[in-house]
């Protein structure tokens, strides 16, 4: 459970994930998330009404600080993007440093009413921020989205959005609509960026994704008809790779790795 206005025991070793300016603080001769007391990060007791615990992990409580952006101005310090991070972690780490981003995301953008603009103030025995003039009560936002490893034989069809970077293709993804089933998304996405149509969906499983705040919902799909026609804005390149010559593909800690690494294998979850 995520708690806000929490209690420090003293000298007891927790794990905290600082945001600094969009970026996670780690120490420069460090690989991994900060791990100390919180009387030893003293330079983050001015942000003490910022910290939020986030659960445990390791038989540690973790908690996320947002210094928004400021920096800490200590030279053992440096900071490092959060995919950066992701990669660097091990894979059962990804949960919870989603869960962490989301929720600075959350407070961050949620300061002021959305409704009367009055300043939000936080509930204490739940993630939520509450409007003590107008009643507004916000929660934090979560995206559905769909992913679909298409299969044709033995050909895996991959894209690459105009985002992808290094030349990595990956899986086709999108968000869910008003009033649209998963599934329905999942062809209508399908469609929309290759002009391609599927069938015989299966649902895979699903994965929290802090990019910003989406919840990615995983498909497995046969080819049904149509050639590969890229939409041109979010893909710019698409083609069928056969499981033998794959071009360089997601890792394994993501849902789309997961997604290829079953289609190669012919299984589900």
């Amino acid at each position: 459970m995520i708690k806000q206005n929490v209690q420090f025991l003293p000298h007891e070793e927790h794990v905290f994930i600082v945001i600094s300016q969009n970026r996670i603080l780690k120490e420069i001769e460090q690989t991994g998330l900060l791990q100390q007391s919180w009387q030893q990060l003293t330079f983050l007791h001015e942000y003490r009404d910022e910290v939020v615990e986030v659960g445990n992990f390791d038989d540690k409580r973790v908690f996320v600080v947002d210094m928004g952006n400021e920096q800490p101005g200590i030279e053992k310090y440096e900071t490092a993007s959060l995919r950066s991070m992701l990669l660097q972690l091990p894979t059962h780490w990804f949960e919870i440093v989603s869960r962490a981003w989301q929720t600075a995301l959350f407070l961050r953008t949620h300061r002021f009413c959305g409704q009367c603009g009055s300043r939000m103030q936080n509930v204490g025995w739940e993630l939520a921020v509450h409007c003590d003039t107008c009643q507004h009560r916000c929660y934090p936002r979560i995206s559905p989205c769909i992913i679909v490893a298409i299969r044709k034989g033995n050909q895996i069809l991959l894209a690459q959005g105009k985002n992808h970077t290094g030349g990595m293709f990956s899986t086709l993804a999108g968000f869910v609509e008003s009033g649209e089933t998963l599934e329905q998304a999942v062809h209508r996405e399908v469609y929309e960026e290759v002009s391609v149509k599927v069938k015989n969906l299966q649902y895979f499983s699903s994965q929290p994704w802090p990019f910003p705040h989406s919840l990615m919902c995983g498909f497995l799909a046969e080819y049904d008809s149509g050639e590969i026609a890229v939409d041109g804005d979010e893909i710019v390149e698409a083609h069928w790779f056969d499981f033998d010559d794959l071009p360089k593909i997601p890792p394994v800690f993501s849902i789309a790795g997961q997604l290829i690494q079953a289609t190669l294998k012919g299984t589900s979850s």
